[in-house]
């Protein structure tokens, strides 16, 4: 019983998924350098969700919801994959002196994010398209007082972003760049 019989129904269905599963994740790879037309998709996506969230007067909570999963998947985006913090604790113990560099001696280690930009943009799109859908039925269409949820998710943001930029500050890293340094007569 480990694996199906090739003549199941079930062995068809596996069949199937597994070609559209490798079709659909073909195009997500050619998608991956057209970055500003994903956002872009996505932002689009964003606005008609908050359209029908205005226009229909309900699903505050899916509203919400996703309001807070946002914020999760941005704190992962700008926050590094290796804590500063937890490596010094650990470079202290054995005698080394960790952290980013801060003099020009040190050795050069580049930003690198927790949350890839990839995956950010992945499961933002997932996520505001699964809250669309969940606004147009009826059961995700909880009674609630939505200033609440708004003064509160207005809280968390701002609480939860002077922290990560306190973090950033004392362990001097910057999760953004502008773009990639030209030089002049470089080939481009």
């Amino acid at each position: 019983m480990d694996s199906p019989e090739p003549d199941t129904p079930f062995a068809a269905v596996t069949a199937q998924t597994t070609k559209y599963g490798r079709i659909f994740q073909a195009y997500l790879d050619k998608s991956t350098p057209f970055t500003a037309y994903r956002w872009g998709g996505t932002g689009a996506l964003f606005l008609l969700f908050c359209l029908r969230i205005f226009i229909a007067q309900g699903w505050y909570i899916v509203a919400y919801s996703l309001g807070i999963y946002l914020l999760n998947l941005f704190l992962a985006f700008i926050s590094p994959k290796f804590d500063p913090s937890l490596e010094q604790d650990e470079g202290m113990e054995d005698g080394q002196a960790g952290g980013l560099p801060i003099k020009e001696e040190d050795e050069f280690r580049p930003f690198v994010r927790r949350l890839p930009e990839f995956k950010f943009w992945y499961s933002t799109t997932k996520a505001v398209a699964i809250a669309f859908l969940c606004s147009w039925f009826e059961v995700f269409n909880l009674p609630v007082f939505w200033p609440v949820l708004v003064v509160y998710w207005l809280i968390l943001f701002g609480l939860t972003m002077r922290r990560q930029i306190q973090h950033m500050i004392k362990y001097r890293y910057v999760p953004f760049t502008v773009g990639k340094t030209r030089y002049p007569g470089a080939a481009k």
